[in-house]
């Protein structure tokens, strides 16, 4: 189809914009790496909470949800929304410790914690591994769903498509590469807010057609099950009869999997993008409340214009099934925005494109460069020489992204094998913050038995999730466990210098001394991640009952985000969980 002249101006209005903030940041991030990667530690939490919430919402998000809902109603989205537990617990226990740690990278912590040849090993291994390989995984994911939103739109051919989609990542290399961090965070900001606006005047335009008749003409079009919140236990596997996740599928989710599984942007005990963004901010009560913010958006105020689009495709376009169906929420931008919102929703989808591939190639060079090329090619240079190698880096990042995208025909592949081959290590992840016995074998066992675990349920015992999932996180955790006790633990030395600078809490013989350390302060760090925990939760259902029109189960969650409102805040006031 052909996009109106206002709808092209629209478009490049938003990309010409981007280009100039990274032109106007680029002396702001030339002076160091710490300026380049991290903003000289001055990034408001406003800012830096935002930057998160668009970087996670990429252009494959919205039609991954259409799938998922697609596939298993509004209860599908437990694949993510499970996340939710682990994200609080990294805002309330370890947000202020990354601050606090004063490093560049979450890599760099590694011989921080660790110490010796294996901690040497690990952090070089995990540069490479996390800021290349898996990096460009990420980004051909991205670059796929991108790949599809613009054949649907336009009906292309592919090399014009992939061509297209070359000239975007180059456009975000250009401003990630002269900005640094600042750049894209701001731009990020500013695409975010774009982006969360075009989705929701969508949402309402759809839902509001003559076509599916507003909620109550969706909800006589489709299934009663498909608007349950919760998994159908036991249910039918027919989907025509209703949509329902599996009870083994349902419990790896919301029991297993936010602890124990490693996931970009989900990390447990945070890492990646969030780590970065946390340790930008001004201060450690700074990066608390950066990622609660993260948190609270992610959740509260992204999912619902999504949802709404991906149920009223389910009644336009019955005839989409399997993997055809994420195709159901762009046909829908085609089919009913006018001139204009046509436009601005298709810049909107740029706008978490290009949030986060620029977050990809600044966070991945910042591996290459400082967990990598400084620490064991060229540990001598000067600031501006890895200023310029970071900047390097982040175009060979963009081409080595684009080539991985040529090779890639599965998004939903793609993840279930980054879930799977990191499940187990999120407790490592977790417990090296607190446990002084934990070590660099312990972590390094944790990264490397999921590849085994997943290949011996796949190709040996032929399990599919979640029983494969199930297999893989009990051999890793048994795998780490016995390298931690057959193993000697770090040395004196580095546990006492991790904990000086740390100060993580209670941590063995090393806090015994440490009038700091209270039974008070864990208690309310407890109290306010489970009642962040039932305040968001609250917020999302509440949302989404008041939309569906549902106005008793409302007012239950109404009552739950009021109670949880005021013991969160009241935990928030106390002087101790901020030491």
């Amino acid at each position: 189809m052909s996009l109106h002249f206002v709808d092209w101006l629209i478009i490049a209005g938003f990309l010409i914009f981007s280009l100039l903030i990274g032109l106007y940041f680029r002396k702001r991030a030339s002076g160091s790496l710490e300026s380049f990667f991290l903003g000289d530690r001055s990034m408001p939490w406003v800012v830096a909470g935002l930057s998160m919430v668009a970087t996670t919402f990429a252009a494959d998000t919205p039609l991954a949800v259409t799938e998922l809902t697609g596939e298993s109603g509004i209860a599908g989205n437990w694949l993510w929304w499970s996340f939710l537990a682990g994200g609080m617990l990294t805002t309330f226990f370890f947000a202020k410790l990354w601050r606090r740690a004063g490093i560049l990278t979450e890599i760099e912590f590694i011989e921080l914690r660790y110490g010796g040849r294996p901690a040497a090993f690990l952090r070089g291994f995990k540069a490479v591994y996390l800021g290349f390989f898996m990096n460009i995984l990420i980004i051909g994911w991205v670059n796929l769903a991108m790949v599809t939103i613009l054949n649907e739109f336009f009906d292309l051919e592919p090399l014009t498509t992939y061509a297209l989609i070359a000239a975007l990542m180059l456009l975000a290399a250009i401003y990630t590469s002269l900005s640094g961090i600042w750049g894209v965070a701001v731009t990020d900001v500013v695409q975010f807010c774009l982006a969360v606006t075009g989705t929701a005047i969508l949402a309402v335009i759809v839902l509001h057609s003559p076509q599916v008749g507003g909620v109550s003409g969706l909800k006589a079009a489709l299934p009663e099950s498909t608007f349950h919140f919760f998994p159908e236990i036991g249910a039918s596997d027919s989907a025509a009869e209703t949509l329902a996740l599996s009870f083994g599928a349902f419990f790896a989710y919301i029991g297993v999997q936010w602890w124990s599984s490693w996931y970009p942007g989900q990390e447990p005990g945070g890492g990646g993008y969030i780590a970065q963004r946390m340790m930008s901010t001004k201060t450690e009560r700074g990066a608390v409340y950066a990622t609660l913010l993260f948190q609270t958006a992610h959740y509260c105020l992204r999912p619902w214009p999504w949802i709404i689009t991906a149920l009223c495709a389910l009644v336009l376009y019955p005839e989409l099934e399997g993997d055809a169906l994420r195709t159901g929420y762009v046909r829908a931008m085609k089919d009913f925005l006018p001139v204009g919102l046509r436009g601005m929703l298709l810049a909107a989808f740029l706008a978490a494109y290009l949030s986060t591939i620029s977050t990809q190639l600044n966070w991945g060079a910042g591996y290459l460069i400082n967990d990598f090329w400084k620490r064991f090619i060229r540990p001598s240079g000067s600031q501006r020489s890895y200023v310029s190698a970071s900047r390097t880096v982040t175009l060979l990042l963009m081409a080595a992204g684009m080539l991985i995208t040529l090779m890639i025909n599965s998004i939903s592949g793609v993840w279930q094998f980054i879930l799977e081959c990191g499940a187990g290590l999120g407790a490592v992840l977790i417990l090296r913050w607190y446990w002084w016995r934990i070590n660099a074998w312990s972590e390094i066992a944790g990264t490397a038995a999921p590849f085994v675990g997943y290949a011996a349920a796949h190709y040996l015992l032929g399990a599919a999730f979640p029983g494969s999932f199930f297999f893989t996180v009990t051999f890793t955790t048994v795998a780490w466990l016995a390298a931690t006790y057959l193993t000697p633990p770090e040395s004196d030395e580095t546990l006492s210098r991790f904990y000086r600078r740390v100060r993580p809490g209670k941590f063995g013989k090393f806090s015994e001394n440490d009038p700091s350390v209270t039974t008070g302060a864990n208690f309310y760090l407890f109290v306010s991640w489970i009642s962040a925990v039932v305040f968001t939760y609250g917020i999302l259902f509440l949302t989404g009952k008041i939309i569906l029109a549902e106005w008793a189960d409302a007012a239950w969650c109404a009552s739950a985000v009021i109670g949880a409102g005021i013991i969160l805040k009241h935990a928030l006031g106390q002087n101790s969980i901020w030491k």
